[in-house]
């Protein structure tokens, strides 16, 4: 339900280990939105292959559905916290323009957190996959680190 205020569109960006899904939890445990996490869908979607699932491309399709329930959430003054990582500029800007077509606010909530660290975290987290994530191998993180564009101070005001 909505209170009248404008809806907020929570984009979660950080890398695999950044802690993404457990803010994502404590936004939504305080009231702060419906919290969308595709790997958690996926890994229901698709049972006993959902890790080929995350990597084939399903996931894509998962995002594209969780982003069509959260459009009609914002639209109907609910706000979303979309737990997926948006790691280049050109989606979370995407993002933030489909938001704002339906009246609602963009907010970036950025997990800075160093490579070493991520590589620690990752590691602990593969000795016991909680359910909803996958297996990550260190060259995968490292791979993705490259490619992901951390927001830059403008991305990270409301609006």
């Amino acid at each position: 339900m909505s209170d009248g205020s404008k809806p907020t569109l929570y984009l979660l960006c950080g890398l695999p280990g950044s802690g993404k899904t457990t803010e994502a939890r404590r936004l939504e445990d305080e009231g702060a939105g419906v919290r969308l996490n595709a790997d958690e869908w996926t890994s229901r979607l698709y049972l006993e292959d959902a890790e080929a699932a995350a990597r084939d491309g399903r996931k894509t399709v998962v995002e594209t559905l969780q982003w069509e329930v959260a459009e009609q959430l914002l639209a109907n003054g609910v706000s979303v916290i979309v737990d997926w990582g948006v790691w280049a500029r050109a989606e979370r800007d995407d993002y933030r323009q489909r938001a704002a077509a339906v009246g609602a606010s963009t907010r970036i909530v950025y997990l800075d957190v160093p490579l070493d660290e991520l590589h620690q975290r990752v590691a602990h987290r593969n000795l016991d996959l909680p359910p909803g994530t996958f297996y990550i191998a260190p060259d995968e993180l490292d791979e993705w680190a490259t490619a992901f564009e951390p927001p830059l101070a403008d991305e990270l005001g409301t609006g």
